[in-house]
């Protein structure tokens, strides 16, 4: 019973106060992401699709004691499937940092991009080491390298390996959450290996 006049006596306390106090303040609008796609062309069956994910994909869990062993069985980052030579774009301003880093792995040839915004961006399995140098600054959209083949065969596993990390390396973000791209459409395409799937009809659901 006293429960009940507390809650009446709430709602109409309610009623009473003046509306600018309790009306509801405009959201605000998310803040937009800071980095585009790595590659100028759309994607599709001639230019390249999502492979893999971030996290624990299917690949990254069979793989876990080997090529997966330093993420303890998790995937750093994104990985596009692009044949080999496709152009690949700085997808922020930056500075170029490290140019085939073995410690980073992502081999045959890797490049980490120090960017503006506060993250490093790590391109992996490279074609080719990259004509730029350390200390050279880069642009939006500018090319900064090849993407290859982890096997350096380019029938194998032709793809582009992306990470985002913080600025000393240590801590690997989602690109997904950090590059503005369409990627429910993006994850539709297919993948390597059935990874995850994205439940459209409920987005939060992979």
């Amino acid at each position: 019973y006293f429960s009940a006049i507390v809650f009446a006596s709430v709602c109409l306390l309610g009623l009473l106060l003046p509306r600018s106090i309790y009306a509801a303040r405009p959201i605000a609008p998310s803040a937009p992401k800071p980095f585009s796609l790595p590659f100028a062309d759309p994607p599709g069956p001639g230019s390249w699709y999502l492979g893999q994910g971030y996290g624990n994909t299917l690949s990254a869990y069979f793989q876990r004691d080997t090529t997966y062993r330093a993420g303890q069985g998790l995937h750093f980052g994104v990985d596009f499937a692009a044949p080999c030579g496709t152009p690949v774009l700085a997808i922020g301003d930056g500075v170029i940092a490290k140019v085939d880093a073995p410690e980073h792995g992502a081999l045959p040839h890797n490049l980490m991009i120090q960017l503006d915004a506060g993250y490093a961006a790590l391109y992996g399995h490279l074609l080719e080491r990259s004509k730029l140098s350390v200390g050279q600054r880069v642009t939006h959209g500018q090319v900064v390298g090849l993407s290859g083949d982890s096997f350096g065969t380019c029938h194998s596993a032709p793809h582009l390996h992306l990470e985002i990390r913080s600025p000393n390396y240590l801590t690997a973000y989602d690109p997904i959450n950090l590059i503005d791209a369409d990627w429910d459409a993006l994850a539709l395409v297919g993948a390597f290996q059935r990874g995850f799937e994205r439940d459209l009809s409920n987005p939060r659901q992979w």
